[in-house]
């Protein structure tokens, strides 16, 4: 297989194979977030703006998840609507990939799952909503996500609003700098969190411009430094949830958590379920508008990055 070609396991639209085939930007966009981060009916309608967004933007969005056993790179509509929709959908990280596929099941896949797919597709660019991480007592559960480890070894920038409110956020960023992956924040000096502009960590680095974050893209690659970046892109002022008012709140859920047994990777569903419910749907309409945000940055970052 040409090192520059898809990976013949995969299955792409014809849309972004022409555009990776022309050199076009494309921007990733994972699943779980569709069958597991939100209910439905907003799910598809959040899916499907975010696609339009990234359109908007002079890119080609790639949603990505597993259908039938196969990794798909660009959805259908009725695709999104299964994954909005079908109880049977696996939450699919790294380990679960040849598993589900191998069992011809559908799958929705993390910010791991993607961010491997992607690059097996050629994508270098990656859209999510909030990065996993260390969870909250970790030192006991040793529960860390394996975005991070993914983030140390494949080839793919990753924009987020930050990492999940609902993990030790410092504890995250000294296992990124463990694993040597760069993270930048977006036109800010404090690492976000989330539904909050505001953690009370220093980002490591910044950017104000897609343009830059670009070329740091293409001189970490060129010199041969394997991995991914975190470029971390905080939550318009006008949709943010404060961070004392969400602590308290995230604190509330993790009690409930705990009170029911919840771990592993159904842990980071549950508490985002039990947030929104807590929040009265605020949490739901502030992830809504981080996405979208993030969508609009990737684009630009995925055309500069073309333009390269």
């Amino acid at each position: 297989m040409n090192q520059n070609e898809p990976h013949p396991a995969l299955t792409l639209t014809d849309e972004v194979r022409t555009a990776l085939a022309e050199g076009r930007p494309v921007v990733a966009l994972e699943s779980t977030i569709i069958s597991h981060g939100m209910p439905y009916p907003q799910n598809v309608a959040m899916a499907t703006e975010v696609e339009q967004i990234i359109r908007e933007g002079g890119a080609v969005p790639a949603t990505i998840a597993v259908l039938g056993g196969r990794p798909r790179v660009g959805l259908t509509a009725e695709d999104l609507e299964l994954l909005a929709t079908d109880p049977d959908v696996t939450k699919v990280s790294l380990r679960d990939l040849p598993y589900v596929i191998a069992r011809g099941e559908h799958g929705a896949t993390t910010v791991a799952a993607t961010m491997r797919l992607a690059a097996l597709a050629g994508i270098r660019t990656f859209v999510t909503g909030g990065l996993g991480g260390v969870h909250r007592g970790a030192s006991q559960s040793f529960d860390i996500s394996a975005d991070l480890t993914e983030l140390a070894q494949t080839d793919v920038a990753v924009i987020s609003a930050g990492v999940k409110s609902i993990l030790d956020i410092g504890l995250t960023l000294e296992t990124m700098e463990t694993l040597g992956v760069p993270v930048i924040a977006y036109g800010a000096d404090e690492f976000p969190a989330f539904f909050s502009r505001r953690s009370g960590f220093a980002a490591p680095m910044r950017s104000d411009s897609p343009a830059e974050l670009a070329r740091i893209m293409r001189t970490k690659w060129d010199l041969g430094i394997r991995g991914g970046l975190n470029i971390a892109n905080p939550i318009p002022v006008a949709d943010e949830v404060p961070a004392a008012e969400i602590d308290t709140i995230i604190d509330r859920a993790l009690a409930d958590m705990d009170a029911k047994g919840i771990k592993g990777k159904e842990a980071t569903p549950f508490l985002l379920g039990r947030i929104v419910e807590i929040t009265g749907g605020e949490s739901l309409r502030a992830n809504i508008a981080l996405v979208k945000n993030n969508a609009r940055l990737g684009a630009a970052i995925a055309g500069e990055y073309a333009a390269l």
